[in-house]
């Protein structure tokens, strides 16, 4: 691995805390890119999965469930300061984490804010605290007393975390392209009042899988690209969005928040069972799942112009995602058992035939070149040749997730962290080797393209960008 490019030193000890089809893809890119041994690297996690790649790679494997009652026993004998625990599981308290690292003086980092089992689907828990946007909340909250603590970055895979680099560089892609002076935004107003400026009204994170196995789903069965686990939780969740100033609108079913600082909504109903409409360059117009995720309510909240507590501007922000054929024909299975799990999980890996690409991507729209699409057109194929231990779902995560830790070891001592608030050049810079084709395209669709070919629809055509013309009804 000598020939790869050793971004940064690393001294301390590093811990993974869950071990997934995310936790194996990271590990060879951190031997490759970080300045470290497999000795001082440990993964603790509650099942055998990938116990063969810790072997493979030298590294220490610990099988043990953390839970809050065992958290500092197990944890406080690998972590001290100068550390760093990546934490790529299900079921753990992100905020439990954050906060015994902060104790031990260790780094951090996750790629979701996760609470302890049962926050997502507890109904004795209210809606709005099962959502990403409360979760959110109490991990900012975390923040007082800890402004030059070390460093926790929150939510940096490839989404949440890498897409907010991308919409800093569709945006002054934009700007150039339309004649717009950008300058050199730095701080959240600087963007805010770009995206305002070219009129951003929808930023949509759009992503369509076509990577397929010869050994096609079965009945019972739940299969995916990426973590089964962490894709049906966020999908069990209500259906998050950002909500735009331009929205004239509001859904029938959906609900505003009474804490916090109010810039997403959520609905009724799961975000597996909630699609909208989108585009990408090489899938064309699609339907896809508005899956719950912290991007919609971080880049939406970056990205307000506020006078006072009154709104100028805020983007409508969500995902919009159609993974792998399979793993639609198992949400479809989910949802029609009334989100009861499936009995059996597989993951595709080696299976996945040629020629599939996960194109990935954050699609701005409503601006004066109406709609344009920026992000990763990543095969298969590139992938399997870029780095062992990955799809191309799993290489645009684990590339983010490197590029998060090295930045948090560049820059210990910055608290608690959104990727909106980092450095999008330097993640852009360790990602793009391992992003395949990374491309930026126009397109003249919008919502209301072919629409009503076949029965009359309720549609505002005065702005095609409405979320009542996006969302499928």
């Amino acid at each position: 691995m000598s020939q790869h490019k050793v971004h940064v030193e690393f001294p301390g000890r590093i811990v993974f805390v869950g071990f997934g089809s995310i936790g194996q893809g990271v590990l060879p890119l951190i031997l490759r890119h970080i300045g470290t041994q497999a000795e001082r690297i440990t993964i603790v996690s509650a099942d055998e999965r990938g116990a063969d790649v810790a072997v493979h790679f030298g590294v220490r494997f610990i099988k043990q469930a953390v839970t809050a009652e065992n958290l500092r026993g197990l944890l406080e004998p690998l972590l001290s300061s100068g550390d760093f625990l990546i934490n790529v599981s299900v079921d753990v308290s992100s905020c439990a984490l954050i906060e015994f690292c902060h104790e031990r003086g260790a780094l951090y980092l996750d790629t979701c804010i996760e609470p302890w089992p049962g926050g997502y689907t507890d109904k004795s828990i209210p809606a709005a605290r099962r959502t990403n946007y409360a979760l959110r909340e109490t991990a900012l909250a975390l923040r007082q007393g800890r402004e030059n603590g070390p460093t926790a970055v929150l939510t940096h895979g490839a989404n949440p975390g890498m897409v907010s680099h991308f919409v800093k560089q569709a945006m002054l892609n934009i700007a150039a392209d339309t004649g717009v002076a950008a300058g050199n935004p730095q701080s959240r107003a600087d963007w805010a009042a770009l995206a305002h400026t070219l009129g951003i009204k929808v930023i949509h994170v759009a992503e369509r899988d076509t990577q397929v196995s010869p050994v096609r789903k079965r009945p019972g069965e739940f299969v995916n690209t990426w973590s089964v686990d962490g894709f049906v939780s966020e999908g069990s969740q209500p259906c998050e969005l950002g909500w735009g100033s331009h929205e004239r609108h509001f859904p029938a079913d959906g609900h505003r928040y009474d804490f916090g600082r109010g810039s997403s909504i959520y609905l009724s109903q799961p975000g597996a069972a909630t699609k909208v409409r989108t585009w990408t360059p090489k899938a064309g117009h699609f339907h896809a799942f508005a899956i719950t995720h912290g991007e919609s309510i971080s880049i939406a909240d970056y990205l307000t112009v506020k006078s006072g507590d009154q709104v100028l501007y805020r983007p409508t922000a969500h995902y919009a995602y159609h993974p792998c054929d399979d793993a639609v024909l198992s949400v479809h299975e989910l949802t029609g058992r009334n989100f009861v799990m499936q009995s059996e999980q597989r993951i595709l890996m080696n299976e996945i035939s040629s020629g599939g690409i996960d194109e990935l991507g954050v699609l701005l729209a409503g601006h004066a070149r109406n709609a344009y699409w920026y992000g990763s057109q990543l095969s298969i194929d590139e992938a399997r040749t870029l780095c062992p231990f990955n799809n191309a779902t799993s290489l645009q995560v684990t590339v983010a997730v490197l590029s998060g830790v090295i930045w948090a070891m560049e820059n210990p001592r910055q608290g608690i962290v959104e990727p909106d608030e980092m450095d999008f050049r330097r993640n852009l810079e360790i990602c793009m080797p391992y992003l395949g084709p990374v491309v930026g395209e126009y397109t003249d669709w919008n919502p209301l393209t072919d629409r009503e070919r076949l029965f009359p629809e309720d549609l505002d055509r005065s702005d095609p960008w409405q979320f009542k013309n996006i969302r499928v009804r």
